[in-house]
């Protein structure tokens, strides 16, 4: 998963004063990651500060549409991060799948997806496996994390990751699943070792 050509978390495509800067700073992107056989590059929505739900969606589509047909020249998707915004990013809009997915739906791109991360997801929403299960057609890549703590994914706990990586692996996905946990103890290649244990299904 590429980065760079955001602005930041909270100033993201839901506000239409950064649109000029993020379309010459993904349109640059996108060509320095297609070049570099890459085929992921990550965005934000931004934060909330005020807006409805709707315009926030409707100035990410009309900002996003402006990037997307290079995209699909270069076979790169763009993928949009779902964060929490009870506990870690308060006041972030793409907080909530259903607003993602409304996202994806409006700018009906291939090209476009979102990052469904398993932690922040938990946060907001739970019911993770059937969220998965119905939508996996908007998720283009997945991060892991434990809750509470965003710590080790093992039985100490609320997420049963054994049965959340059958779920993804049912939907027929082939993508990565990134480990963005962090690890409580000193040995963090055991908890990283222990993580892939869990997740290989």
């Amino acid at each position: 998963m590429c980065n760079g050509a955001e602005i930041s978390l909270t100033e993201g495509w839901n506000d239409r004063q950064y649109h000029s800067t993020l379309i010459k700073s993904y349109t640059e992107h996108i060509n320095l990651v297609a070049d570099a056989g890459y085929k992921n590059l990550i965005c934000f929505s931004g934060n909330r500060k005020g807006m409805s739900d709707e315009i926030g969606l409707r100035n990410c589509a009309d900002g996003l549409k402006q990037i997307l047909s290079l995209a699909e020249k270069r076979g790169v998707m763009i993928v949009m991060e779902l964060l929490n915004s009870k506990i870690d990013h308060k006041d972030y809009m793409c907080d909530h799948s259903a607003w993602g997915i409304e996202l994806c739906r409006r700018i009906n791109s291939d090209n476009f997806k979102l990052l469904y991360d398993i932690y922040h997801m938990q946060i907001d929403e739970g019911d993770v496996i059937r969220t998965i299960r119905e939508n996996h057609a908007y998720f283009g890549h997945f991060h892991t994390g434990g809750v509470p703590g965003r710590n080790e994914i093992d039985d100490s706990q609320e997420l049963n990751y054994p049965a959340i990586m059958r779920a993804i692996k049912e939907t027929g996905y082939k993508g990565y699943v990134a480990q963005e946990f962090l690890p409580t103890g000193n040995d963090k290649a055991a908890s990283l070792k222990d993580a892939i244990k869990i997740c290989d299904i």
